[in-house]
Protein backbone atom coordinates (compact mmCIF):
# COMPACT_ATOMS: atom_id res chain seq x y z
CA UNK A 1 0.00 0.00 0.00
CA UNK A 2 1.27 3.66 -0.86
CA UNK A 3 1.86 5.53 1.95
CA UNK A 4 2.33 9.51 2.32
CA UNK A 5 3.29 11.88 5.12
CA UNK A 6 2.14 15.17 5.00
CA UNK A 7 1.22 18.32 8.15
CA UNK A 8 -2.29 18.61 6.86
CA UNK A 9 -4.91 16.34 5.42
CA UNK A 10 -8.07 18.00 3.80
CA UNK A 11 -10.92 16.14 3.37
CA UNK A 12 -13.47 17.46 0.70
CA UNK A 13 -12.81 19.47 -2.53
CA UNK A 14 -15.67 21.74 -2.69
CA UNK A 15 -15.01 25.06 -2.35
CA UNK A 16 -14.78 25.14 1.31
CA UNK A 17 -11.94 22.55 1.12
CA UNK A 18 -10.12 23.85 -1.53
CA UNK A 19 -10.00 27.18 0.08
CA UNK A 20 -8.58 25.60 3.02
CA UNK A 21 -5.84 23.96 1.33
CA UNK A 22 -5.07 27.22 -0.23
CA UNK A 23 -4.57 28.73 3.02
CA UNK A 24 -2.04 26.16 4.52
CA UNK A 25 -0.32 26.48 1.35
CA UNK A 26 0.23 30.31 1.47
CA UNK A 27 1.33 29.89 5.14
CA UNK A 28 3.85 27.62 3.97
CA UNK A 29 2.28 24.34 5.40
CA UNK A 30 2.60 20.98 3.77
CA UNK A 31 -1.01 19.51 3.00
CA UNK A 32 -2.43 16.58 1.17
CA UNK A 33 -6.32 17.48 -0.04
CA UNK A 34 -8.72 14.13 -0.44
CA UNK A 35 -12.13 14.08 -2.86
CA UNK A 36 -14.00 11.11 -3.53
CA UNK A 37 -15.22 12.56 -6.86
CA UNK A 38 -13.89 15.79 -8.68
CA UNK A 39 -13.61 18.96 -7.76
CA UNK A 40 -16.70 21.07 -6.66
CA UNK A 41 -18.83 18.26 -7.44
CA UNK A 42 -21.05 18.39 -4.49
CA UNK A 43 -22.98 21.01 -3.20
CA UNK A 44 -20.18 23.56 -4.59
CA UNK A 45 -21.39 22.97 -7.77
CA UNK A 46 -24.73 22.67 -7.43
CA UNK A 47 -25.81 26.10 -6.26
CA UNK A 48 -27.21 28.75 -8.20
CA UNK A 49 -24.02 30.58 -8.30
CA UNK A 50 -24.82 33.68 -6.23
CA UNK A 51 -22.40 36.53 -4.87
CA UNK A 52 -24.51 37.31 -2.11
CA UNK A 53 -24.25 40.73 -1.15
CA UNK A 54 -25.68 39.41 2.08
CA UNK A 55 -29.27 41.18 1.65
CA UNK A 56 -31.19 38.03 1.51
CA UNK A 57 -30.35 37.77 4.72
CA UNK A 58 -30.42 40.51 6.20
CA UNK A 59 -34.07 40.84 7.93
CA UNK A 60 -33.40 37.59 9.64
CA UNK A 61 -29.99 36.76 9.89
CA UNK A 62 -27.64 39.68 10.60
CA UNK A 63 -24.45 37.54 10.93
CA UNK A 64 -24.59 35.89 7.88
CA UNK A 65 -25.64 39.14 6.00
CA UNK A 66 -22.44 41.07 7.58
CA UNK A 67 -19.92 37.61 6.39
CA UNK A 68 -21.05 38.14 3.11
CA UNK A 69 -20.55 41.83 2.06
CA UNK A 70 -17.35 41.47 3.96
CA UNK A 71 -16.67 38.03 2.05
CA UNK A 72 -18.21 39.73 -1.38
CA UNK A 73 -15.77 42.59 -1.16
CA UNK A 74 -12.77 40.31 -0.48
CA UNK A 75 -13.85 38.59 -3.74
CA UNK A 76 -14.25 40.40 -6.16
CA UNK A 77 -10.40 41.78 -5.44
CA UNK A 78 -8.91 38.79 -5.35
CA UNK A 79 -10.84 36.28 -7.69
CA UNK A 80 -12.40 38.99 -10.23
CA UNK A 81 -12.16 36.16 -12.88
CA UNK A 82 -14.36 34.16 -11.44
CA UNK A 83 -17.01 36.77 -10.79
CA UNK A 84 -19.34 38.76 -13.09
CA UNK A 85 -20.39 42.24 -11.19
CA UNK A 86 -23.70 42.43 -12.54
CA UNK A 87 -25.79 44.18 -9.56
CA UNK A 88 -28.78 43.09 -7.60
CA UNK A 89 -32.63 44.26 -7.46
CA UNK A 90 -35.12 43.31 -4.75
CA UNK A 91 -38.37 44.30 -6.06
CA UNK A 92 -41.92 44.06 -4.13
CA UNK A 93 -44.71 42.92 -6.09
CA UNK A 94 -48.26 44.13 -5.41
CA UNK A 95 -49.56 40.96 -3.33
CA UNK A 96 -46.53 41.11 -0.99
CA UNK A 97 -45.46 42.68 2.34
CA UNK A 98 -44.76 46.07 1.82
CA UNK A 99 -43.41 46.47 5.66
CA UNK A 100 -40.68 43.92 4.40
CA UNK A 101 -39.60 46.67 1.79
CA UNK A 102 -38.63 48.74 5.07
CA UNK A 103 -37.55 46.28 7.29
CA UNK A 104 -34.92 45.26 4.46
CA UNK A 105 -33.61 48.81 4.23
CA UNK A 106 -33.53 48.43 8.18
CA UNK A 107 -31.70 45.03 7.81
CA UNK A 108 -29.22 46.15 5.18
CA UNK A 109 -28.11 49.38 6.78
CA UNK A 110 -27.61 47.13 9.79
CA UNK A 111 -25.17 45.10 8.23
CA UNK A 112 -23.05 47.84 6.38
CA UNK A 113 -24.59 46.69 2.89
CA UNK A 114 -25.36 49.49 0.67
CA UNK A 115 -29.06 49.34 -0.31
CA UNK A 116 -30.61 52.19 -2.84
CA UNK A 117 -34.30 52.98 -3.00
CA UNK A 118 -35.28 53.34 -7.08
CA UNK A 119 -38.34 54.08 -8.44
CA UNK A 120 -40.16 51.22 -10.28
CA UNK A 121 -39.33 52.73 -13.28
CA UNK A 122 -35.87 52.50 -13.32
CA UNK A 123 -36.30 48.92 -12.12
CA UNK A 124 -38.25 48.12 -15.45
CA UNK A 125 -35.38 50.45 -17.61
CA UNK A 126 -32.63 48.06 -15.58
CA UNK A 127 -34.67 44.82 -16.55
CA UNK A 128 -37.29 45.34 -19.14
CA UNK A 129 -38.74 41.99 -18.14
CA UNK A 130 -39.25 42.50 -15.11
CA UNK A 131 -43.32 42.26 -14.10
CA UNK A 132 -44.45 45.85 -14.96
CA UNK A 133 -46.48 45.81 -11.61
CA UNK A 134 -43.74 46.09 -9.24
CA UNK A 135 -44.28 48.76 -6.42
CA UNK A 136 -40.93 49.05 -4.74
CA UNK A 137 -37.44 47.93 -5.70
CA UNK A 138 -34.05 48.33 -3.87
CA UNK A 139 -30.64 48.04 -5.84
CA UNK A 140 -28.23 46.27 -3.89
CA UNK A 141 -24.42 44.83 -4.89
CA UNK A 142 -25.56 40.95 -5.95
CA UNK A 143 -23.50 39.55 -8.34
CA UNK A 144 -22.67 35.92 -10.27
CA UNK A 145 -19.76 33.65 -9.41
CA UNK A 146 -18.62 30.65 -11.28
CA UNK A 147 -17.79 28.00 -8.06
CA UNK A 148 -16.28 25.79 -10.20
CA UNK A 149 -13.59 28.40 -11.35
CA UNK A 150 -13.11 29.56 -8.10
CA UNK A 151 -12.48 25.68 -6.53
CA UNK A 152 -10.32 24.90 -9.40
CA UNK A 153 -8.40 28.21 -8.80
CA UNK A 154 -7.73 27.43 -5.80
CA UNK A 155 -6.37 24.32 -6.09
CA UNK A 156 -3.99 25.51 -9.28
CA UNK A 157 -2.76 28.36 -6.38
CA UNK A 158 -2.11 25.38 -3.93
CA UNK A 159 -0.51 23.21 -5.38
CA UNK A 160 1.59 25.81 -7.34
CA UNK A 161 2.64 26.37 -3.52
CA UNK A 162 3.82 22.68 -3.05
CA UNK A 163 0.05 21.27 -1.95
CA UNK A 164 -1.07 17.71 -3.07
CA UNK A 165 -4.29 16.81 -4.66
CA UNK A 166 -6.00 13.46 -4.98
CA UNK A 167 -9.35 13.80 -6.84
CA UNK A 168 -11.65 10.50 -7.72
CA UNK A 169 -10.38 9.24 -4.49
CA UNK A 170 -12.44 7.84 -1.55
CA UNK A 171 -11.70 8.21 2.63
CA UNK A 172 -12.27 4.74 3.51
CA UNK A 173 -11.40 4.94 7.01
CA UNK A 174 -9.86 7.19 9.56
CA UNK A 175 -6.80 5.83 11.21
CA UNK A 176 -6.17 6.01 15.14
CA UNK A 177 -4.32 5.88 17.90
CA UNK A 178 -6.00 5.66 20.53
CA UNK A 179 -8.22 8.62 21.06
CA UNK A 180 -6.19 11.10 18.04
CA UNK A 181 -6.32 10.36 14.32
CA UNK A 182 -3.51 10.44 12.69
CA UNK A 183 -4.63 9.86 9.22
CA UNK A 184 -7.10 7.90 6.87
CA UNK A 185 -6.56 4.99 4.46
CA UNK A 186 -8.09 6.26 1.22
CA UNK A 187 -8.90 4.04 -2.32
CA UNK A 188 -7.89 5.96 -5.85
CA UNK A 189 -11.18 4.89 -7.58
CA UNK A 190 -9.75 5.63 -10.98
CA UNK A 191 -6.23 3.40 -10.61
CA UNK A 192 -7.62 1.29 -8.34
CA UNK A 193 -5.40 1.42 -5.64
CA UNK A 194 -5.34 2.01 -1.78
CA UNK A 195 -3.06 5.01 0.02
CA UNK A 196 -2.63 5.71 3.31
CA UNK A 197 -2.41 9.07 4.15
CA UNK A 198 -1.04 10.63 7.98
CA UNK A 199 -0.78 13.86 8.83
CA UNK A 200 -0.89 15.88 12.17
CA UNK A 201 -4.29 17.81 12.02
CA UNK A 202 -7.36 16.22 9.60
CA UNK A 203 -9.85 18.74 8.50
CA UNK A 204 -13.10 17.74 7.64
CA UNK A 205 -14.23 20.12 5.10
CA UNK A 206 -17.38 17.55 3.18
CA UNK A 207 -20.13 19.65 3.91
CA UNK A 208 -23.22 18.00 3.71
CA UNK A 209 -21.60 15.04 4.27
CA UNK A 210 -19.58 15.61 6.99
CA UNK A 211 -21.93 13.55 9.42
CA UNK A 212 -19.71 10.55 7.55
CA UNK A 213 -16.68 11.19 7.82
CA UNK A 214 -17.60 12.10 11.86
CA UNK A 215 -19.37 8.85 12.26
CA UNK A 216 -15.87 6.81 11.16
CA UNK A 217 -14.65 8.55 14.13
CA UNK A 218 -17.14 7.45 16.37
CA UNK A 219 -18.52 11.19 17.02
CA UNK A 220 -22.51 12.27 16.12
CA UNK A 221 -22.89 15.58 14.03
CA UNK A 222 -26.44 16.37 13.77
CA UNK A 223 -26.68 17.55 10.49
CA UNK A 224 -30.12 18.49 8.40
CA UNK A 225 -29.80 18.40 4.75
CA UNK A 226 -32.04 20.69 2.72
CA UNK A 227 -32.50 20.05 -0.87
CA UNK A 228 -32.61 23.04 -2.81
CA UNK A 229 -33.87 22.77 -6.45
CA UNK A 230 -33.07 24.79 -9.59
CA UNK A 231 -34.51 25.37 -13.06
CA UNK A 232 -32.69 26.65 -16.04
CA UNK A 233 -34.09 28.46 -18.98
CA UNK A 234 -32.39 28.35 -22.53
CA UNK A 235 -30.84 32.20 -22.23
CA UNK A 236 -30.24 34.52 -20.52
CA UNK A 237 -33.21 36.41 -19.71
CA UNK A 238 -31.97 38.82 -16.86
CA UNK A 239 -28.82 40.55 -16.31
CA UNK A 240 -28.59 41.40 -12.89
CA UNK A 241 -29.97 39.33 -9.71
CA UNK A 242 -33.01 39.64 -9.06
CA UNK A 243 -34.98 38.79 -5.93
CA UNK A 244 -38.06 38.80 -4.56
CA UNK A 245 -38.72 41.56 -1.82
CA UNK A 246 -40.31 39.00 0.73
CA UNK A 247 -39.06 36.61 3.08
CA UNK A 248 -36.78 34.07 1.45
CA UNK A 249 -39.34 31.46 0.05
CA UNK A 250 -39.53 29.08 -3.42
CA UNK A 251 -39.38 30.23 -6.92
CA UNK A 252 -37.89 33.95 -5.57
CA UNK A 253 -35.04 34.67 -7.37
CA UNK A 254 -33.45 34.85 -11.04
CA UNK A 255 -29.50 34.24 -10.98
CA UNK A 256 -27.90 34.73 -14.82
CA UNK A 257 -24.96 32.84 -15.48
CA UNK A 258 -23.11 32.93 -18.25
CA UNK A 259 -25.33 32.10 -21.71
CA UNK A 260 -28.23 31.43 -19.50
CA UNK A 261 -30.60 32.04 -16.60
CA UNK A 262 -31.29 30.31 -13.39
CA UNK A 263 -34.81 29.96 -11.37
CA UNK A 264 -34.22 29.50 -7.69
CA UNK A 265 -34.74 27.73 -5.02
CA UNK A 266 -36.59 25.44 -2.91
CA UNK A 267 -36.17 24.18 0.30
CA UNK A 268 -36.88 20.21 1.34
CA UNK A 269 -35.42 18.23 3.67
CA UNK A 270 -34.37 15.09 2.74
CA UNK A 271 -32.79 11.42 4.45
CA UNK A 272 -29.08 11.56 4.41
CA UNK A 273 -29.22 8.32 2.49
CA UNK A 274 -30.46 10.52 -0.21
CA UNK A 275 -27.25 12.79 -0.43
CA UNK A 276 -25.68 11.03 -3.61
CA UNK A 277 -28.48 11.25 -5.76
CA UNK A 278 -31.08 13.80 -5.06
CA UNK A 279 -34.11 14.58 -7.76
CA UNK A 280 -35.88 16.95 -8.61
CA UNK A 281 -39.42 16.34 -7.80
CA UNK A 282 -42.36 17.62 -10.44
CA UNK A 283 -44.15 19.95 -7.61
CA UNK A 284 -40.80 21.66 -7.22
CA UNK A 285 -40.55 22.26 -10.71
CA UNK A 286 -44.08 23.86 -10.76
CA UNK A 287 -43.49 26.08 -7.90
CA UNK A 288 -40.38 27.29 -9.36
CA UNK A 289 -41.80 28.49 -12.37
CA UNK A 290 -45.20 29.56 -11.02
CA UNK A 291 -43.02 31.90 -8.71
CA UNK A 292 -40.86 32.98 -11.08
CA UNK A 293 -43.41 34.28 -13.93
CA UNK A 294 -44.71 36.11 -11.21
CA UNK A 295 -41.20 37.95 -11.24
CA UNK A 296 -40.63 37.78 -15.22
CA UNK A 297 -43.98 36.74 -16.70
CA UNK A 298 -42.18 35.95 -20.36
CA UNK A 299 -40.78 32.54 -18.65
CA UNK A 300 -43.82 31.09 -19.92
CA UNK A 301 -42.51 31.05 -23.52
CA UNK A 302 -38.99 29.94 -22.45
CA UNK A 303 -37.59 26.34 -23.37
CA UNK A 304 -36.44 24.86 -20.11
CA UNK A 305 -32.72 23.30 -20.32
CA UNK A 306 -32.99 21.76 -17.05
CA UNK A 307 -33.19 21.23 -13.42
CA UNK A 308 -30.82 19.80 -10.71
CA UNK A 309 -31.01 20.51 -6.91
CA UNK A 310 -28.45 20.79 -4.15
CA UNK A 311 -27.55 20.06 -0.71
CA UNK A 312 -27.32 23.12 2.27
CA UNK A 313 -24.60 22.00 4.77
CA UNK A 314 -26.95 22.92 7.48
CA UNK A 315 -25.58 21.67 11.11
CA UNK A 316 -29.07 22.03 13.14
CA UNK A 317 -29.79 21.78 16.96
CA UNK A 318 -32.94 20.16 16.68
CA UNK A 319 -34.20 17.38 14.70
CA UNK A 320 -37.44 18.97 13.52
CA UNK A 321 -35.91 22.83 12.42
CA UNK A 322 -36.86 23.59 8.91
CA UNK A 323 -33.90 24.22 6.28
CA UNK A 324 -34.78 27.89 6.08
CA UNK A 325 -34.84 28.59 9.91
CA UNK A 326 -31.74 27.41 10.50
CA UNK A 327 -28.80 29.84 10.17
CA UNK A 328 -26.20 29.73 7.69
CA UNK A 329 -23.49 30.88 9.90
CA UNK A 330 -20.13 29.29 9.91
CA UNK A 331 -20.01 26.18 12.02
CA UNK A 332 -16.29 24.90 13.27
CA UNK A 333 -15.64 22.04 15.86
CA UNK A 334 -12.60 21.60 17.50
CA UNK A 335 -13.28 17.56 18.08
CA UNK A 336 -11.08 17.84 20.89
CA UNK A 337 -12.73 20.17 23.11
CA UNK A 338 -16.27 18.94 22.22
CA UNK A 339 -15.31 15.09 21.83
CA UNK A 340 -12.30 14.16 23.33
CA UNK A 341 -10.76 13.16 19.93
CA UNK A 342 -7.35 14.88 18.86
CA UNK A 343 -6.08 16.50 15.78
CA UNK A 344 -9.33 16.32 14.14
CA UNK A 345 -11.37 19.61 12.92
CA UNK A 346 -14.92 19.92 10.87
CA UNK A 347 -15.49 23.67 9.65
CA UNK A 348 -19.48 22.98 7.99
CA UNK A 349 -22.35 25.48 7.60
CA UNK A 350 -21.80 28.93 5.79
CA UNK A 351 -22.30 29.63 2.15
CA UNK A 352 -20.52 29.51 -1.47
CA UNK A 353 -19.29 33.79 -0.54
CA UNK A 354 -18.20 32.51 3.10
CA UNK A 355 -16.02 29.61 1.85
CA UNK A 356 -12.55 31.66 2.21
CA UNK A 357 -13.52 33.12 5.86
CA UNK A 358 -14.49 29.38 6.65
CA UNK A 359 -10.91 28.21 5.25
CA UNK A 360 -9.14 30.66 7.53
CA UNK A 361 -10.93 29.77 10.86
CA UNK A 362 -10.51 26.34 9.88
CA UNK A 363 -6.60 26.93 9.56
CA UNK A 364 -6.03 29.38 12.01
CA UNK A 365 -7.40 26.45 14.59
CA UNK A 366 -5.49 23.76 12.31
CA UNK A 367 -2.23 25.65 12.70
CA UNK A 368 -2.89 26.51 16.59
CA UNK A 369 -2.90 22.47 17.52
CA UNK A 370 0.48 22.37 15.34
CA UNK A 371 2.06 25.11 17.43
CA UNK A 372 2.40 27.45 13.98
CA UNK A 373 2.34 31.32 13.83
CA UNK A 374 1.37 32.63 10.48
CA UNK A 375 -1.56 35.18 9.22
CA UNK A 376 -3.62 34.55 6.39
CA UNK A 377 -2.98 36.36 3.83
CA UNK A 378 -6.46 34.67 1.04
CA UNK A 379 -7.56 38.03 1.57
CA UNK A 380 -4.79 39.66 -0.07
CA UNK A 381 -3.26 37.65 -2.72
CA UNK A 382 -5.10 37.52 -5.92
CA UNK A 383 -6.62 34.42 -7.21
CA UNK A 384 -4.64 32.27 -10.73
CA UNK A 385 -6.47 34.32 -13.29
CA UNK A 386 -6.86 37.17 -11.51
CA UNK A 387 -3.52 39.00 -11.36
CA UNK A 388 -4.36 41.76 -13.38
CA UNK A 389 -7.29 44.23 -12.93
CA UNK A 390 -6.75 45.36 -16.84
CA UNK A 391 -7.58 42.61 -19.33
CA UNK A 392 -4.51 41.34 -20.94
CA UNK A 393 -6.22 39.09 -23.89
CA UNK A 394 -6.38 41.74 -26.45
CA UNK A 395 -3.10 40.75 -28.11
CA UNK A 396 -3.95 37.49 -28.58
CA UNK A 397 -7.01 38.36 -30.94
CA UNK A 398 -4.18 39.30 -33.61
CA UNK A 399 -2.94 35.42 -33.78
CA UNK A 400 -4.16 34.43 -37.04
CA UNK A 401 -7.18 32.73 -37.11
CA UNK A 402 -8.78 33.09 -33.91
CA UNK A 403 -11.64 35.60 -33.00
CA UNK A 404 -12.15 38.16 -30.44
CA UNK A 405 -15.27 36.76 -29.76
CA UNK A 406 -13.07 33.22 -28.66
CA UNK A 407 -10.49 34.87 -27.24
CA UNK A 408 -12.82 36.82 -24.75
CA UNK A 409 -15.13 34.00 -23.86
CA UNK A 410 -11.26 31.72 -22.64
CA UNK A 411 -10.44 35.09 -21.04
CA UNK A 412 -13.92 35.46 -18.83
CA UNK A 413 -13.45 31.43 -17.95
CA UNK A 414 -9.55 31.44 -17.22
CA UNK A 415 -8.38 35.09 -16.70
CA UNK A 416 -4.62 35.77 -17.33
CA UNK A 417 -4.25 32.17 -18.13
CA UNK A 418 -5.68 32.78 -21.39
CA UNK A 419 -2.07 33.33 -22.51
CA UNK A 420 -1.15 29.81 -21.22
CA UNK A 421 -4.50 28.17 -23.48
CA UNK A 422 -4.51 30.38 -26.21
CA UNK A 423 -0.85 29.66 -28.31
CA UNK A 424 0.29 30.25 -31.38
CA UNK A 425 -0.95 27.36 -32.76
CA UNK A 426 -3.84 27.02 -34.73
CA UNK A 427 -4.59 23.24 -33.47
CA UNK A 428 -5.59 25.24 -30.24
CA UNK A 429 -8.02 27.46 -31.94
CA UNK A 430 -10.89 24.65 -33.00
CA UNK A 431 -14.14 25.19 -31.69
CA UNK A 432 -15.42 22.31 -29.81
CA UNK A 433 -18.30 24.05 -27.70
CA UNK A 434 -20.22 26.81 -30.14
CA UNK A 435 -22.57 27.41 -27.18
CA UNK A 436 -19.97 28.28 -24.60
CA UNK A 437 -16.97 29.13 -27.11
CA UNK A 438 -14.76 26.29 -25.73
CA UNK A 439 -11.69 25.65 -27.92
CA UNK A 440 -9.37 22.14 -28.11
CA UNK A 441 -6.60 24.27 -26.75
CA UNK A 442 -8.74 25.03 -23.71
CA UNK A 443 -9.79 21.23 -23.01
CA UNK A 444 -6.31 20.50 -23.70
CA UNK A 445 -4.98 23.11 -20.98
CA UNK A 446 -8.07 21.39 -18.61
CA UNK A 447 -6.95 18.04 -18.85
CA UNK A 448 -3.39 19.10 -18.40
CA UNK A 449 -3.43 21.51 -15.89
CA UNK A 450 -6.87 21.56 -14.05
CA UNK A 451 -6.60 17.90 -12.52
CA UNK A 452 -9.65 17.18 -15.01
CA UNK A 453 -10.11 13.28 -15.46
CA UNK A 454 -12.87 13.04 -17.52
CA UNK A 455 -15.53 14.72 -19.72
CA UNK A 456 -17.63 14.97 -16.77
CA UNK A 457 -14.78 16.97 -14.97
CA UNK A 458 -14.19 19.09 -18.34
CA UNK A 459 -17.51 20.26 -18.18
CA UNK A 460 -16.89 21.73 -14.91
CA UNK A 461 -13.61 23.61 -15.85
CA UNK A 462 -14.65 24.82 -19.23
CA UNK A 463 -18.80 24.85 -19.28
CA UNK A 464 -18.76 22.37 -22.50
CA UNK A 465 -22.34 21.18 -22.98
CA UNK A 466 -23.58 24.07 -20.29
CA UNK A 467 -25.08 25.76 -22.56
CA UNK A 468 -28.20 25.91 -25.19
CA UNK A 469 -27.56 22.52 -26.86
CA UNK A 470 -26.24 20.43 -23.68
CA UNK A 471 -23.81 18.65 -25.27
CA UNK A 472 -25.82 17.57 -28.65
CA UNK A 473 -23.10 19.08 -30.95
CA UNK A 474 -19.98 19.00 -29.06
CA UNK A 475 -20.12 15.80 -26.57
CA UNK A 476 -18.58 13.81 -29.47
CA UNK A 477 -16.05 16.15 -30.49
CA UNK A 478 -14.74 16.68 -26.94
CA UNK A 479 -14.04 13.32 -26.64
CA UNK A 480 -12.36 13.27 -29.93
CA UNK A 481 -9.96 15.58 -28.80
CA UNK A 482 -9.38 13.57 -25.38
CA UNK A 483 -8.30 10.89 -26.74
CA UNK A 484 -6.00 13.00 -29.04
CA UNK A 485 -4.83 14.98 -25.95
CA UNK A 486 -4.47 12.17 -23.29
CA UNK A 487 -3.41 8.90 -22.90
CA UNK A 488 -7.24 7.61 -23.16
CA UNK A 489 -7.64 4.91 -26.07
CA UNK A 490 -10.47 5.15 -28.41
CA UNK A 491 -12.75 2.59 -26.55
CA UNK A 492 -12.42 4.50 -23.04
CA UNK A 493 -12.98 8.03 -24.71
CA UNK A 494 -16.32 6.50 -26.35
CA UNK A 495 -16.90 5.36 -22.55
CA UNK A 496 -16.51 8.35 -20.92
CA UNK A 497 -18.65 9.62 -23.96
CA UNK A 498 -21.68 7.98 -22.81
CA UNK A 499 -20.84 8.68 -19.01
CA UNK A 500 -21.11 12.85 -20.11
CA UNK A 501 -24.81 12.41 -21.92
CA UNK A 502 -26.09 10.02 -19.64
CA UNK A 503 -25.03 12.85 -16.88
CA UNK A 504 -26.55 15.41 -19.13
CA UNK A 505 -29.75 13.49 -19.05
CA UNK A 506 -30.38 13.42 -15.32
CA UNK A 507 -30.91 17.37 -15.37
CA UNK A 508 -33.11 17.16 -19.20
CA UNK A 509 -35.54 14.38 -17.77
CA UNK A 510 -37.21 16.45 -15.23
CA UNK A 511 -38.59 19.18 -17.63
CA UNK A 512 -38.28 16.86 -20.82
CA UNK A 513 -41.76 18.17 -22.95
CA UNK A 514 -42.55 21.01 -25.53
CA UNK A 515 -39.30 21.97 -26.71
CA UNK A 516 -37.17 20.66 -24.30
CA UNK A 517 -38.49 17.09 -26.14
CA UNK A 518 -37.58 18.22 -29.48
CA UNK A 519 -34.17 19.23 -28.63
CA UNK A 520 -33.69 15.60 -27.04
CA UNK A 521 -35.11 13.81 -29.51
CA UNK A 522 -32.38 15.86 -32.16
CA UNK A 523 -29.74 14.52 -29.65
CA UNK A 524 -31.19 10.64 -29.38
CA UNK A 525 -30.87 10.91 -33.35
CA UNK A 526 -27.51 11.94 -33.31
CA UNK A 527 -25.89 9.60 -30.61
CA UNK A 528 -28.29 6.50 -31.05
CA UNK A 529 -29.20 7.00 -34.36
CA UNK A 530 -25.92 8.17 -36.12
CA UNK A 531 -23.47 6.60 -33.48
CA UNK A 532 -25.17 3.87 -32.23
CA UNK A 533 -24.17 4.04 -28.93
CA UNK A 534 -26.93 2.57 -27.11
CA UNK A 535 -25.24 -0.67 -28.46
CA UNK A 536 -22.12 -0.35 -27.02
CA UNK A 537 -21.45 -2.12 -23.77
CA UNK A 538 -18.85 -0.64 -21.48
CA UNK A 539 -16.04 -2.89 -20.31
Amino acid sequence: MNRLETDVIVIGGGATGAGVLRDLALRGVKAVLIEKNDLASGTTGRNHGLLHSGARYAVKDKESASECIRENRILKKIAFHCIEDTGGLFVTLPEDDPGYHLRLIKGCADAGIKCEVIEPEKALQIEPNLNRTIVNALKVPDGTIDPFRLAASNVIDATGRGAMVFTHTKVEHLIYNQTTITGVRCFDKLNKKSLEIFGNVIINATGAWSRDICESAGINLNMLPSKGSMVIIDYRINNVVINRCRKPSDGDIFVPGDTVSLIGTTSKTIPHNKLDDPVVDDDEIKVLLEGGKKLIPNISKARLLRAYCGIRPLVSISEDADGRDISRGIVLIDHKKRDGVDNFITIAGGKLMTYRLMAQMAVDLALNKLNVSKKCKTHKVPLPGSEKKVPGHKKIKYFSGISESVVGSTHFRHGERVHQILKKDPKNYGLICECEMVTAGEIGYAFSDLYAKDLVDLRRRTRLGMGPCQGTLCAYRAAGVLSECTDTDEDKATEQLIDFLEERWKGIKPVLCGDALREMEFTYWIYEGLFGLGGLVKS
